[in-house]
This record gives C-alpha cells, structure tokens and sequence, in this order.
C-alpha cells in the first residue's frame, strides 16, 4: 500500500516533521512518500494562506494518484483543499483535523483541539462544525507562529503546554488534539507529561487511509465529489483546468 501525503505548504522541514510521525505508525506494507508543495506560503494561518495553498496541493495530489498512490493525506489541520482534493482524485483523501476528531470521539467525551494562531481557531471552529463534534469539542490557540514550533530558541512550546494545562483546567478536556501538523512530534512526550490522551492527526490520519484502501473503498463520484466539468479555465490559473491537471 503507498500512501501519499501532501505538505500544503511549501516547508520542507514540516513535510520530514510529517513524515515521521506518518512511518511510526504506518504498517510495515505501507509506503508513506510525503511530498512538498512546490508553490504557495511557507506556513498555512487563516483563510487567506489556504486558499493560495491549495493550487500547488492539487498539483502534488495529481502526480501523486498518476504515480500510483492508493490513498492521500492533506497534512495541514485546517484541511486545507479538501473538498476540491476529493473531487479531483479518485483515490481515497484524508484531511488530518477530520481524521484527528474523529479518533478522538471513540475515546474521549469532551477534548480540545489546541492550534496556532488565534486567527486560526475560528476555521477549526467551523470544521469542528462540520464534524458534527461542537457539542464535545472546543478550540484553543496557543498564538504561536506555526514556524516557531521548528525555532529552539522561541517559546513557542511553552505557551502550547501552556494552553493544553488550561484546557485540561478550564475545559475539562478528557483528550487533547494537537491542531498543527508541525506539531506531531510532540506527541508521546506531551502524553508523557500531561497523562492524559494527545491526538496528532498525522498519525490518526495514516491509520484511517489504510483502513479505507484494507477495505476496497474509494471517493464517490456521484454527487458532491464528482470529477470536475472539463472546461478551459483562462489566465493564471489555464493549466489547472480539470482535464490538463490530471493529466500532468
């Protein structure tokens, strides 16, 4: 089984930050082959970075399933391009936030996703939504820079433990989801310190596409995901016309 996961943005040290979290838990059939998108912002943090993350995911997406790839993974928590990821491919596609809350809810009554940026907890809100999880699941925003979590001398770490201690107290959280994919190699040792269940939706994510591929399940195609109306697209955006974009 090859699984392929998509770094949205365009840095390299959060896509091998990905990729191993991703191999720890994958079964040992399982090819994980992460991948960085070659345009877009260096970090995703609000609505405005993901929707220019999205063209460069789609095109990594599309060589991706043409290589091969029996399932994909969006590695950004807000599960950026999702919805168009899924129409596009035919192959399964896992967004990390869906996989992480959806894990979470068959161990944990109430549990809190804690993010980023404070601009960034409103998306996930939404997304919590749309799960169908808002009655059991709460946001938080360490307000860290998502590049700050890869920088030794910030204090950028602190302030996320600092925020899982107030949403265990103040949330009385059960299970603390981590919602940034730069931070899945916090993992066991903010499990470790804080005793209760962390949730990277990395992982929860790898275990998810190799369960749906064990099960000879793929995207629908006969209603919201169906395969995008071949028709010119002008300007900037001609080569992601639907039929050019897949067959790159």
């Amino acid at each position: 089984m090859r699984i392929l996961i998509v770094n949205p943005n365009t840095t390299a040290s959060m896509t091998a930050t990905v990729a191993d979290s991703a191999a720890r838990v994958a079964n040992s059939a399982t090819q994980i082959h992460a991948v960085t998108s070659s345009m877009g912002p260096v970090s995703i943090e609000g609505y405005y970075d993901e929707v220019f993350a999205v063209p460069g995911l789609l095109v990594e997406l599309a060589k991706g399933e043409k290589a091969g790839a029996d399932a994909a993974i969006i590695a950004c928590f807000d599960d950026t391009g999702l919805d168009a990821a899924r129409a596009l491919a035919h192959i399964p596609v896992i967004g990390i936030c869906e996989a992480a809350v959806s894990a979470t809810a068959f161990i944990a009554q109430r549990f809190t996703i804690v993010t980023t940026m404070e601009r960034s907890r409103l998306p996930l809100e939404h997304l919590v939504h749309r799960y169908g999880m808002s009655g059991r699941c709460k946001v938080r925003a360490a307000d860290i820079p998502v590049l700050s979590l890869e920088d030794p001398t910030s204090n950028a770490r602190e302030r996320l433990r600092l925020e899982i201690a107030l949403a265990l107290k103040e949330d009385k959280a059960e299970a603390i989801v981590l919602g940034c994919a730069g931070m899945a190699d916090l993992t066991a040792e903010l499990r470790a310190e804080f005793g209760v269940p962390v949730v990277d939706g990395v992982a929860a994510a790898v275990k998810q596409a190799e369960m749906l591929v064990a099960l000879g399940l793929s995207t629908a195609k006969n209603g919201g995901y169906a395969t995008p109306v071949n028709k010119p697209y002008v300007g900037l955006l001609e080569g992601f016309a639907p039929g050019r974009l897949a067959a790159r």
